[in-house]
């Protein structure tokens, strides 16, 4: 029996795409947490603030390691395992992949240079203002690469002659029309998820080792960017819809199981097929369809069986969307149930309940990332490139990529065990309150002048 290897072509990418948008999520997320804490902290004069700031910094360290490796990955494996799509459109993804790297080692020189200068400045804000170009050098790389996916879907800036790209203009196929809409809610996802992160770990410790002013404090400020982001991420998602239902309306209709053209459709949540694709147990939510599509009750949505069977996307990905968009809301009202606890005195935000809820939030935010990327590939088949070149087209013939299916999961269990061992090291050995305390003693020491030199 011969080898699939288109198979194993996507079982490879899927398998490095699953593991590197942790890390792609961390880095892009994390910057942003580690800017605001050391802000407040210097505007407060609050040490717990900075010292937010200074250990999330120590563990973003770790992933952008990680993530630099399954990134280089990436690279690798589209030369390797997607010849043909590299041929045919290599020279149109050149720039934005080029401006990536680019923006990555940006943010990693100025990331080194606010490693190493914590109170070396007589002005805190100094230090403070070497986060923006980190901040802004994490979430350019995420916009850079989320350009190729964009193009991906919507392909534009060339011209077709001889089964060939030519008169490319790499701008312009940056500036694709479906690049708004996944930008913006790449970065808002990123945002969030974070975010959840660190309140997650704040509510974890505070269930195992009891509730510190620390870990208050860093829960309060990252339930408040989850609430923040969580709000805006609803906004993505609307943005998202509209743009699928005016370029990719076979996407949205898989994702919403809606097969027949109609107007005031009706959005379908949760349920399953039966074996003549006939939807079992979903909540059908009428006419909401077509107002999320269009912004208008009655509007004419299009149905799947307008387009051929084998340009169909699976029907798999409504799954995906229906989690993706319930773990989204869940992790919004998670954060508004807290602030309602916060301001409500008879009850008490710091309850077992409530913290375990924030807890699970962190690995669900990061399912719910997961989930949305695999909707957006999913969502794109048959197409690698949507119109010019189908996923079969595109995949090596070469038996090998077998192997480097189980090479490359080699690789990822081995970093993701050292990862797992090296935070909790870093973490778990040497506590918040430790830090206070020798930051306590620090400050005492200045005040005597027992630290002073002759």
């Amino acid at each position: 029996m011969g080898i699939d290897t288109v198979l194993w072509s996507k079982l490879v990418t899927g398998m490095t795409l699953g593991f590197h948008v942790i890390f792609a999520t961390i880095g892009v997320g994390i910057p942003l947490m580690i800017a605001i804490a050391e802000l407040i902290g210097i505007r407060k004069q609050d040490f717990h603030y900075t010292l937010m700031a200074k250990r999330w910094a120590r563990g973003f360290v770790i992933s952008v390691a990680v993530g630099v490796v399954t990134g280089t990955a990436i690279s690798l494996q589209l030369a390797l395992v997607w010849p043909n799509f590299m041929k045919l459109a290599g020279n149109v993804i050149a720039l934005p992949l080029f401006m990536e790297v680019f923006a990555f080692f940006f943010e990693a020189i100025f990331l080194g240079i606010y490693l190493y200068t914590w109170d070396r400045f007589k002005n805190p804000f100094v230090h403070w203002l070497l986060t923006i170009p980190i901040v802004a050098g994490a979430g350019m790389s995420a916009v850079f690469i989320t350009t190729v996916n964009g193009f991906m879907n919507q392909p534009g800036g060339f011209t077709m002659q001889g089964g060939q790209f030519t008169a490319v203009n790499p701008v312009q196929a940056m500036l694709n029309t479906a690049t708004f809409s996944k930008v913006f809610h790449v970065l808002s996802s990123a945002y969030l998820t974070g975010a959840a992160l660190l309140a997650g770990i704040a509510a974890f410790t505070m269930l195992r080792k009891g509730v510190t002013g620390y870990h208050k404090k860093a829960l309060k400020l990252m339930m408040a960017v989850v609430m923040l982001f969580g709000l805006l991420n609803t906004v993505t998602g609307d943005v998202s819809a509209k743009f699928l239902a005016e370029h990719q309306p076979e996407k949205l209709a898989a994702a919403e199981w809606h097969f027949e053209t109609e107007s005031g459709a009706d959005l379908i949540l949760l349920g399953w097929l039966n074996a003549e694709h006939k939807i079992i147990g979903a909540l059908h939510l009428p006419k909401i369809l077509s107002f999320l599509a269009f912004g208008n009750f009655n509007a004419k949505v299009t149905g799947l069986n307008e387009f051929p069977p084998d340009e169909q996307p699976p029907l798999l990905v409504h799954y995906f969307f229906d989690l993706m968009a319930g773990i989204g809301f869940s992790l919004l009202g998670i954060s508004v149930l807290y602030f309602l606890f916060t301001f409500w005195k008879k009850r008490n935000e710091h309850n077992k309940w409530l913290l375990r809820m924030i807890a699970l939030g962190a690995p669900l935010a990061f399912l719910g990332v997961e989930l949305g990327w695999f909707y957006a590939e999913l969502g794109r088949q048959p197409w690698i490139l949507r119109g010019y070149m189908r996923v079969e087209e595109a995949a090596t013939t070469s038996p090998s990529v077998r192997n480097l299916f189980f090479l490359f999961l080699l690789l990822y269990i081995v970093l993701g065990v050292v990862s797992v061992l090296v935070l909790r090291r870093l973490f778990n050995n040497n506590p918040a309150e430790n830090e206070m305390e020798k930051w306590a003693q620090h400050a005492g020491d200045k005040r005597t002048g027992k630290g002073a030199h002759a």
